[in-house]
């Protein structure tokens, strides 16, 4: 499948600097100097940002003169979809990975390196995947419905100011103990209703502690992959689990693959779902694929191991 990459324009000279004031754990502030420092030393325009309505408001001005060079997002996936919510479409995204955790840097192959994301901002190249879109609210990785749903509820509930690691041991005891695994539903036009007691929606192959979920999912296929695990029962998602982790899930008789680009995912009792690790709500969703609705600055190493990755001029 094609890959375009496409060169911002020389008229792209400034870069928005965005820190989300909810962001996880992170405080190394002087990494960030660093690449304000490297930015404005080759004669970027850097502004610095933290306020939603403001960023919006600035990229889409500078987006439209074809000022815009990148909007840095410097914190976890959180952070990420936070900016694509609050940037229109077609804003150049570049990732600074810091937070709890940042599976689309590590999908990119991106390091918290000052010298790196310059370097990656100065070239320039960006590429265009898809996103997921869960009500209101862009997704970029995937949405799940299930136990780790729980857990990131629980979380989200308990929340007092960052969020590290650790800060996931007492909500994944508390959901082993209590979550009864209800029964999750998915409506897609012309499909059979599916049934499931954990469902994955997935839009990039990425998943915490490097579980590959999805294998085979693709950023720009115009799809989402749907994965469903059929059986309820702490019994039954530990051997999930397990099966996940020697990527033998695939194989299992009672786990579903199937590619959609729009469904309603329901469930008769509360159930949660989550959204790149942080909480959504509670079903119904509707869910959809946005093709090609994100903007994302690669570096170059990642655009050469691309198959298929074809440069095509930005006018």
């Amino acid at each position: 499948m094609t890959l375009a990459v496409l060169q911002l324009p020389d008229s792209a000279q400034t870069v928005l600097v965005v820190v989300n004031p909810n962001a996880g754990a992170w405080s190394d502030d002087a990494s960030i100097e660093k690449l304000v420092t490297l930015l404005r030393g080759e004669g970027y325009a850097v502004e610095m940002l933290s306020d939603a309505e403001q960023l919006h408001r600035s990229a889409e001005e500078h987006l439209r003169h074809e000022r815009l060079r990148a909007v840095v997002s410097v914190g976890g996936d959180g952070t990420a979809a936070w900016v694509v919510n609050a940037t229109p479409p077609g804003a150049p995204i570049a990732i600074y990975p810091r937070g709890t955790e940042n599976l689309l840097a590590k999908y990119l192959g991106l390091e918290a390196n000052p010298a790196d994301v310059f370097q990656m901002i100065c070239d320039g190249r960006t590429v265009s995947l898809d996103a997921g879109k869960a009500g209101d609210r862009v997704f970029l990785l995937m949405l799940s419905c299930g136990f780790d749903a729980e857990v990131v509820r629980q979380v989200h509930m308990s929340r007092r100011g960052h969020i590290w690691k650790f800060s996931y041991i007492k909500p994944i005891w508390r959901a082993l103990r209590t979550y009864s695994y209800p029964e999750i539903r998915l409506l897609s036009a012309g499909a059979e209703v599916q049934r499931a007691r954990w469902a994955f929606v997935v839009n990039l192959p990425r998943y915490a502690a490097g579980l590959k979920i999805a294998p085979f999912a693709q950023g720009n296929d115009g799809l989402l992959d749907v994965c469903l695990f059929t059986r309820g029962g702490l019994w039954a998602g530990l051997t999930y689990l397990t099966s996940v982790f020697f990527q033998t899930h695939v194989h299992r008789s009672d786990f579903e693959h199937h590619l959609a680009s729009r469904m309603r995912i329901e469930s008769e009792t509360p159930a949660p779902y989550q959204l790149d690790g942080d909480y959504g709500g509670e079903l119904p969703v509707e869910v959809e694929v946005l093709p090609s609705r994100l903007t994302l600055l690669a570096p170059r190493r990642w655009v050469e191991r691309q198959p298929g990755a074809v440069a095509e001029s930005s006018g």
